[in-house]
Protein backbone atom coordinates (compact mmCIF):
# COMPACT_ATOMS: atom_id res chain seq x y z
CA UNK A 1 0.00 0.00 0.00
CA UNK A 2 1.48 3.51 -0.72
CA UNK A 3 0.19 6.47 0.33
CA UNK A 4 0.16 9.78 -1.13
CA UNK A 5 2.87 12.45 -0.04
CA UNK A 6 1.21 15.35 2.40
CA UNK A 7 1.76 17.97 -0.78
CA UNK A 8 -0.05 15.67 -3.09
CA UNK A 9 -2.80 14.84 0.00
CA UNK A 10 -3.41 18.42 0.35
CA UNK A 11 -3.87 18.96 -3.39
CA UNK A 12 -6.53 15.79 -3.51
CA UNK A 13 -8.25 17.20 -0.68
CA UNK A 14 -8.48 20.74 -2.07
CA UNK A 15 -9.41 19.67 -5.52
CA UNK A 16 -12.49 17.35 -3.75
CA UNK A 17 -13.65 20.16 -2.05
CA UNK A 18 -13.44 22.36 -4.94
CA UNK A 19 -15.15 19.59 -6.66
CA UNK A 20 -18.18 19.14 -4.40
CA UNK A 21 -18.77 22.72 -4.39
CA UNK A 22 -18.85 23.11 -8.13
CA UNK A 23 -21.00 20.53 -8.24
CA UNK A 24 -23.48 22.27 -6.13
CA UNK A 25 -22.53 20.35 -2.15
CA UNK A 26 -21.90 22.88 0.75
CA UNK A 27 -18.54 21.62 0.98
CA UNK A 28 -16.26 23.26 3.85
CA UNK A 29 -14.16 20.81 4.92
CA UNK A 30 -12.94 17.15 4.80
CA UNK A 31 -11.82 14.38 7.31
CA UNK A 32 -9.62 11.73 5.61
CA UNK A 33 -11.12 8.40 6.33
CA UNK A 34 -8.52 6.25 4.43
CA UNK A 35 -5.28 7.47 2.67
CA UNK A 36 -3.76 4.54 0.53
CA UNK A 37 -3.00 4.86 -3.48
CA UNK A 38 -6.16 6.81 -2.90
CA UNK A 39 -7.75 8.98 -1.02
CA UNK A 40 -10.82 8.23 0.99
CA UNK A 41 -12.37 11.75 2.43
CA UNK A 42 -15.57 12.46 4.32
CA UNK A 43 -16.86 15.69 2.98
CA UNK A 44 -19.02 18.32 5.18
CA UNK A 45 -21.70 19.75 5.77
CA UNK A 46 -22.79 18.14 2.76
CA UNK A 47 -21.73 14.73 4.61
CA UNK A 48 -20.87 12.84 1.20
CA UNK A 49 -18.00 10.21 0.95
CA UNK A 50 -15.32 10.98 -2.21
CA UNK A 51 -12.92 8.96 -3.30
CA UNK A 52 -9.89 10.97 -4.92
CA UNK A 53 -6.83 8.76 -7.04
CA UNK A 54 -4.53 10.04 -9.09
CA UNK A 55 -5.65 10.95 -13.15
CA UNK A 56 -4.13 7.94 -14.26
CA UNK A 57 -5.67 5.44 -11.83
CA UNK A 58 -8.31 3.59 -13.86
CA UNK A 59 -10.49 1.71 -11.80
CA UNK A 60 -12.18 4.51 -10.82
CA UNK A 61 -15.27 4.10 -13.61
CA UNK A 62 -14.92 -0.03 -13.65
CA UNK A 63 -16.29 0.55 -10.10
CA UNK A 64 -18.44 3.48 -10.87
CA UNK A 65 -20.10 0.59 -13.39
CA UNK A 66 -19.80 -2.05 -10.89
CA UNK A 67 -21.79 -0.15 -8.19
CA UNK A 68 -24.53 0.95 -10.87
CA UNK A 69 -25.04 -2.47 -11.98
CA UNK A 70 -25.07 -4.12 -8.61
CA UNK A 71 -27.32 -1.56 -7.00
CA UNK A 72 -30.90 -2.91 -6.39
CA UNK A 73 -32.74 -3.59 -3.39
CA UNK A 74 -31.08 -6.08 -1.03
CA UNK A 75 -28.32 -5.61 -2.65
CA UNK A 76 -25.14 -5.39 -0.10
CA UNK A 77 -22.84 -2.45 -1.75
CA UNK A 78 -22.40 0.67 -0.72
CA UNK A 79 -24.20 3.44 -3.38
CA UNK A 80 -22.97 6.19 -5.37
CA UNK A 81 -24.56 9.54 -4.37
CA UNK A 82 -27.56 10.45 -5.55
CA UNK A 83 -26.98 14.48 -5.75
CA UNK A 84 -24.48 14.08 -8.44
CA UNK A 85 -23.95 12.28 -12.00
CA UNK A 86 -22.40 8.98 -11.31
CA UNK A 87 -19.20 9.13 -13.52
CA UNK A 88 -15.64 10.77 -12.43
CA UNK A 89 -14.50 14.01 -11.68
CA UNK A 90 -10.95 14.94 -13.22
CA UNK A 91 -9.91 17.95 -11.42
CA UNK A 92 -6.06 18.94 -10.78
CA UNK A 93 -4.57 15.63 -11.72
CA UNK A 94 -6.98 13.68 -9.85
CA UNK A 95 -10.30 11.53 -10.53
CA UNK A 96 -12.56 11.98 -8.18
CA UNK A 97 -15.71 9.79 -7.48
CA UNK A 98 -18.71 11.03 -4.75
CA UNK A 99 -20.70 8.47 -2.90
CA UNK A 100 -23.41 7.71 -0.30
CA UNK A 101 -21.58 8.58 3.54
CA UNK A 102 -22.70 5.97 5.89
CA UNK A 103 -22.42 6.60 9.62
CA UNK A 104 -21.03 3.69 11.73
CA UNK A 105 -23.47 1.14 13.26
CA UNK A 106 -21.22 -0.09 15.81
CA UNK A 107 -19.69 -3.42 17.02
CA UNK A 108 -18.36 -6.72 14.81
CA UNK A 109 -20.38 -8.17 11.79
CA UNK A 110 -22.09 -11.33 13.35
CA UNK A 111 -20.04 -14.29 11.01
CA UNK A 112 -23.76 -15.69 10.05
CA UNK A 113 -24.34 -12.01 8.78
CA UNK A 114 -21.78 -11.54 7.17
CA UNK A 115 -21.35 -15.00 5.34
CA UNK A 116 -25.16 -13.76 3.83
CA UNK A 117 -24.23 -10.66 3.07
CA UNK A 118 -21.42 -11.97 0.66
CA UNK A 119 -23.80 -14.56 -0.30
CA UNK A 120 -26.11 -12.08 -1.86
CA UNK A 121 -23.44 -10.14 -3.26
CA UNK A 122 -22.13 -13.29 -5.08
CA UNK A 123 -25.68 -14.04 -5.98
CA UNK A 124 -25.93 -10.77 -7.62
CA UNK A 125 -22.73 -10.77 -9.42
CA UNK A 126 -23.25 -14.29 -11.08
CA UNK A 127 -25.38 -13.42 -13.79
CA UNK A 128 -23.19 -10.21 -14.71
CA UNK A 129 -21.66 -9.88 -17.88
CA UNK A 130 -18.22 -7.55 -17.76
CA UNK A 131 -14.61 -8.11 -18.33
CA UNK A 132 -12.77 -8.15 -15.30
CA UNK A 133 -9.14 -9.38 -14.47
CA UNK A 134 -9.00 -13.27 -12.88
CA UNK A 135 -7.80 -13.74 -9.70
CA UNK A 136 -4.62 -15.88 -11.20
CA UNK A 137 -4.13 -12.30 -12.78
CA UNK A 138 -3.30 -10.70 -8.62
CA UNK A 139 -1.57 -14.50 -8.03
CA UNK A 140 0.96 -13.57 -11.15
CA UNK A 141 1.41 -10.13 -9.72
CA UNK A 142 2.33 -11.39 -6.60
CA UNK A 143 4.77 -13.95 -8.49
CA UNK A 144 6.12 -11.19 -10.19
CA UNK A 145 6.95 -8.87 -7.49
CA UNK A 146 8.42 -11.96 -5.60
CA UNK A 147 11.02 -12.33 -8.76
CA UNK A 148 12.16 -8.83 -8.86
CA UNK A 149 14.40 -7.98 -6.36
CA UNK A 150 15.12 -4.22 -7.16
CA UNK A 151 11.41 -4.03 -5.71
CA UNK A 152 11.48 -6.63 -2.60
CA UNK A 153 15.05 -5.99 -1.86
CA UNK A 154 14.34 -6.88 1.82
CA UNK A 155 13.63 -10.63 0.96
CA UNK A 156 15.57 -13.12 1.70
CA UNK A 157 17.08 -16.11 -0.94
CA UNK A 158 15.13 -18.35 1.35
CA UNK A 159 11.86 -16.40 1.83
CA UNK A 160 12.03 -15.09 -1.74
CA UNK A 161 11.83 -19.00 -2.77
CA UNK A 162 9.00 -19.73 0.07
CA UNK A 163 6.91 -17.23 -1.08
CA UNK A 164 7.63 -18.05 -5.05
CA UNK A 165 7.54 -21.87 -4.52
CA UNK A 166 4.21 -21.65 -2.37
CA UNK A 167 2.34 -18.62 -4.71
CA UNK A 168 2.94 -20.98 -8.12
CA UNK A 169 1.32 -23.51 -6.48
CA UNK A 170 -1.28 -22.82 -4.90
CA UNK A 171 -2.92 -20.12 -7.48
CA UNK A 172 -3.14 -23.23 -9.66
CA UNK A 173 -6.01 -24.15 -7.79
CA UNK A 174 -7.91 -21.27 -9.63
CA UNK A 175 -7.34 -22.74 -12.61
CA UNK A 176 -9.60 -24.22 -14.99
CA UNK A 177 -12.74 -24.06 -13.10
CA UNK A 178 -16.28 -24.52 -14.38
CA UNK A 179 -17.33 -22.85 -10.90
CA UNK A 180 -16.17 -18.87 -11.72
CA UNK A 181 -18.05 -16.33 -11.81
CA UNK A 182 -17.71 -12.25 -10.67
CA UNK A 183 -16.42 -11.98 -7.13
CA UNK A 184 -15.65 -8.54 -4.86
CA UNK A 185 -12.15 -9.31 -5.02
CA UNK A 186 -10.85 -8.60 -1.72
CA UNK A 187 -14.33 -8.83 0.80
CA UNK A 188 -11.95 -8.61 4.08
CA UNK A 189 -13.57 -6.57 7.32
CA UNK A 190 -11.70 -3.13 5.92
CA UNK A 191 -13.92 -3.82 2.45
CA UNK A 192 -17.37 -4.19 4.70
CA UNK A 193 -19.29 -1.19 6.54
CA UNK A 194 -21.67 -2.28 9.51
CA UNK A 195 -24.50 0.15 8.99
CA UNK A 196 -28.36 0.22 10.06
CA UNK A 197 -28.91 -1.09 6.72
CA UNK A 198 -26.61 -4.42 7.09
CA UNK A 199 -23.35 -5.27 5.68
CA UNK A 200 -22.19 -3.13 3.54
CA UNK A 201 -19.65 -3.84 0.94
CA UNK A 202 -16.95 -1.27 -0.18
CA UNK A 203 -13.88 -0.98 -3.06
CA UNK A 204 -15.46 -2.24 -6.23
CA UNK A 205 -12.34 -1.79 -7.72
CA UNK A 206 -11.41 -5.60 -6.68
CA UNK A 207 -13.65 -6.97 -8.59
CA UNK A 208 -12.01 -9.97 -10.51
CA UNK A 209 -13.09 -13.66 -11.56
CA UNK A 210 -12.65 -16.79 -9.91
CA UNK A 211 -14.62 -19.22 -7.52
CA UNK A 212 -16.37 -18.02 -4.74
CA UNK A 213 -14.12 -19.58 -1.99
CA UNK A 214 -11.54 -17.19 -3.31
CA UNK A 215 -13.53 -14.37 -1.57
CA UNK A 216 -14.40 -17.03 1.04
CA UNK A 217 -10.86 -17.24 2.29
CA UNK A 218 -10.47 -13.34 2.83
CA UNK A 219 -13.30 -13.10 5.33
CA UNK A 220 -13.01 -14.14 9.16
CA UNK A 221 -12.57 -18.33 9.25
CA UNK A 222 -15.66 -18.43 11.53
CA UNK A 223 -17.63 -16.62 8.27
CA UNK A 224 -17.05 -19.97 6.06
CA UNK A 225 -19.30 -22.17 8.31
CA UNK A 226 -22.24 -19.86 7.45
CA UNK A 227 -21.66 -19.65 3.65
CA UNK A 228 -23.36 -23.04 2.07
CA UNK A 229 -21.96 -25.24 -0.68
CA UNK A 230 -18.48 -24.20 -0.03
CA UNK A 231 -15.36 -26.63 -1.49
CA UNK A 232 -13.58 -26.47 2.45
CA UNK A 233 -10.29 -27.87 0.90
CA UNK A 234 -10.51 -24.72 -2.18
CA UNK A 235 -11.17 -22.34 1.32
CA UNK A 236 -8.38 -23.79 2.98
CA UNK A 237 -5.82 -23.51 0.00
CA UNK A 238 -7.26 -19.98 -0.68
CA UNK A 239 -6.52 -18.85 2.68
CA UNK A 240 -3.41 -20.18 2.53
CA UNK A 241 -2.77 -18.47 -0.91
CA UNK A 242 -3.86 -14.55 0.26
CA UNK A 243 -1.58 -15.10 3.00
CA UNK A 244 0.88 -15.50 0.36
CA UNK A 245 -0.08 -12.57 -1.55
CA UNK A 246 -0.78 -10.12 1.04
CA UNK A 247 2.93 -10.98 2.60
CA UNK A 248 4.47 -10.05 -0.39
CA UNK A 249 2.73 -6.92 -0.78
CA UNK A 250 4.26 -6.21 2.97
CA UNK A 251 7.82 -6.65 1.27
CA UNK A 252 7.53 -4.19 -1.29
CA UNK A 253 9.56 -1.23 -1.11
CA UNK A 254 7.05 0.68 -2.01
CA UNK A 255 4.71 -0.32 0.55
CA UNK A 256 4.11 2.13 3.55
CA UNK A 257 1.42 0.43 5.41
CA UNK A 258 2.36 1.08 9.40
CA UNK A 259 4.01 -1.22 10.85
CA UNK A 260 4.22 -3.03 7.29
CA UNK A 261 7.88 -4.81 7.57
CA UNK A 262 7.14 -6.17 11.24
CA UNK A 263 3.49 -7.42 9.73
CA UNK A 264 6.09 -9.09 7.21
CA UNK A 265 8.01 -11.09 9.22
CA UNK A 266 5.07 -11.84 11.13
CA UNK A 267 2.84 -13.26 8.40
CA UNK A 268 6.19 -15.50 6.62
CA UNK A 269 6.38 -16.88 10.39
CA UNK A 270 2.39 -17.54 10.08
CA UNK A 271 2.66 -18.83 6.21
CA UNK A 272 5.23 -21.33 7.11
CA UNK A 273 3.09 -22.54 10.24
CA UNK A 274 0.45 -22.79 8.11
CA UNK A 275 2.13 -24.44 5.22
CA UNK A 276 3.10 -27.03 8.42
CA UNK A 277 -0.59 -27.70 9.21
CA UNK A 278 -0.90 -25.27 11.62
CA UNK A 279 -4.41 -23.80 10.56
CA UNK A 280 -4.15 -21.37 13.25
CA UNK A 281 -1.59 -19.33 11.53
CA UNK A 282 -4.43 -18.33 8.97
CA UNK A 283 -6.39 -16.11 11.55
CA UNK A 284 -4.44 -12.79 10.66
CA UNK A 285 -6.43 -9.27 10.01
CA UNK A 286 -5.63 -8.37 6.18
CA UNK A 287 -4.63 -4.67 5.76
CA UNK A 288 -7.24 -2.04 5.24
Amino acid sequence: MVRMRPAELTRAVAAALATAASLGLTADDAVVLHDSNRLTLRVLPCDVLVRVAPAGHRAARFEIEMAQRLAGPGRPVATLDPRVAPRGYERDGFVITFWTYYGPAGGTIAPADYAAALGRLHAGMRGLDVPTPHARDRVREARQLVASRSRTPALTDGDRELLGTTLERLGRVLDGRADEQVLHGEPHPGNVLSTKDGPLFVDLETCCRGPVEFDVAHAPEEVAGHYPGLDRDLVHDCRVLVLAMITTWRWDRDDDLPDGRHLAVDWLDRLRAALAGDDRALRIAPPT
